[in-house]
């Protein structure tokens, strides 16, 4: 925000110094040009009048002595002709018979004064030519032209323009300080407030936004910081209650556990399939509080790195996933799973290797409890671009496309695996999990049958220079 203010004001400024600059380097150039004007017009006023009383006396010495002085002062050539065209004075190398000279004289003698058209500019460059007649009215006796030089007036309306310029560009410099100056006074609050915004949206402990800025931004950082304290204490009592509940049925499920334990001796034939129930539905709720403390640490966890920016983390994808899968060995063997890992090249991916195997648990036991007996579950890892992929397919009854969508939804269960024992949970703790690290937790159909899942974090540091692997 703060840098389109600042391209705004800035383009304003700019416009308003073009708007008085332009004019003002337009105003200088004319006056300058005047100046140069009017100042060899006074010259030529002043020749003509001495070539007018030589004309009348027949003595040209004072003439002929001014125009030489004038053009060794100056260095401007000047020709001075009677009315007959015939040279009178000469100097600085022009001569009357010079077809440019001659057709000036021509008009000078029609008493048709010549002066330089045009504005000079900086770059202006060569001489302006000007001419005089001698005498008034129809009385013209001669005529005097002048070869002036415009370098010095260029040279001076360069000066006056980078004076202009150098004012124009001070303004324009004061107008950025001062539009910084008050967009770090209206968007720093705008900062604050919307760290505070991310804080509380993440669940993490309510950031007071500090007041400051306008009016208006005072008033909604007080409203906010109202809001926050009101929803932080709704999300931490909701937190403290779910904790306290989980901890506090520990206690008497274990409690009930011994006792049930403690009966089964005194259990005749007949109780042993109740017996069973009962201990079942204890371990099923047992699965159900650890998953709904994982899944509350999942979430706390991710409001945590979304606001705090902790991505620095960094871990080999294809050592954790290979060291998960030999770890599962045992288990998918007791399932009848044939359970494989294709090796592959080292793949950095931006999460902790606890974080890594953590979504490598939830996902091989998940295959491995739903697949089915006889199944075969792969896992591998490989790069995609600028992510990290880690897959996990088995070619089991899988999910419907209808399904798939609802994979990472708690507590849902498709309905041909209500039998199996589960919570519901293990995929929306790792989708929290992915989320947390920029990533994504991904659901498809296995070919010819089967499902596939896969964990999309991004590479880490040095994932750039890993090799890729197949695409998607």
């Amino acid at each position: 925000m703060r840098t389109r203010v600042l391209t705004v004001v800035l383009a304003f400024a700019v416009l308003a110094v073009a708007g008085f600059a332009v004019p003002l380097l337009g105003v200088t150039a004319t006056q300058r040009t005047e100046q140069f004007v009017a100042a060899r017009a006074a010259d030529l006023d002043r020749f003509a009048g001495l070539a007018e009383q030589a004309a009348v006396s027949g003595d040209t010495g004072a003439l002929t002595t001014e125009v030489t002085r004038y053009t060794e002062l100056y260095g401007e050539a000047v020709v001075v002709v009677d009315a007959r065209r015939a040279p009178v004075a000469q100097t600085g190398g022009m001569r009357a018979a010079d077809p440019t000279v001659a057709r000036l004289v021509d008009a000078a003698l029609r008493n048709q004064p010549v002066s330089p058209g045009g504005t000079l500019r900086p770059w202006s460059r060569g001489d302006k030519l000007l001419a005089r007649p001698v005498g008034t009215g129809t009385r013209v006796s001669g005529a005097v032209v002048l070869r002036a030089s415009v370098r010095a007036a260029a040279d001076d309306i360069a000066l006056r323009w980078a004076l202009v310029l150098a004012g124009a560009g001070l303004f324009a410099v004061a107008c950025l300080l001062l539009a910084r100056a008050a967009t770090r006074w209206v968007v720093r609050p705008l900062h604050r407030l919307d760290r505070a915004v991310g804080a509380l949206a993440a669940g993490l402990p309510a950031e007071h936004a500090r007041e400051g800025g306008p009016p208006e931004l005072r008033q909604l950082a007080t409203g906010f910081n109202r809001m926050a304290d009101a929803v932080s204490t709704a999300l931490e009592q909701q937190r403290r209650l779910v904790a306290d509940t989980s901890h506090q049925l520990r206690n008497p499920l274990a409690a009930l556990r011994l006792r049930i334990d403690s009966l089964q001796p005194r259990l005749p034939d007949s109780a042993t399939r109740t017996y069973t129930g009962v201990t079942a539905e204890l371990e099923r709720m047992e699965h159900l509080l650890d998953d709904l403390l994982a899944l509350a640490d999942a979430e706390h966890r991710a409001g945590e790195l979304a606001v705090t920016d902790e991505r620095e983390a960094s871990c080999d994808a294809t050592a954790v996933a290979a060291a998960q899968t030999r770890l599962w060995h045992p288990v998918a063997e007791q399932a009848g799973i044939r359970l494989e890992f294709l090796p592959g090249t080292a793949v950095p991916a931006n999460c902790t290797e606890g974080e890594l195997a953590q979504l490598a648990d939830i996902l091989l036991d998940n295959a491995i409890k739903y697949a089915g007996n006889g199944a075969r579950v792969r896992t591998r890892c490989f790069a995609q671009g600028p992510e990290a992929v880690f897959e996990v397919q088995d070619d089991g009854p899988g999910l419907a496309e209808g399904e798939l969508p609802q994979a990472g939804i708690r507590f849902w269960r498709s309905q041909r695996h209500r039998e199996v024992r589960g919570s519901g949970l293990g995929l929306a703790i790792a989708e929290r999990l992915a989320a947390g690290r920029g990533g994504r937790v991904e659901f498809a159909t296995a070919e010819p049958h089967g499902l596939r899942v896969r964990v999309v974090l991004p590479r880490g540091e040095h994932g750039a220079s890993g090799p890729k692997g197949p695409a998607a």
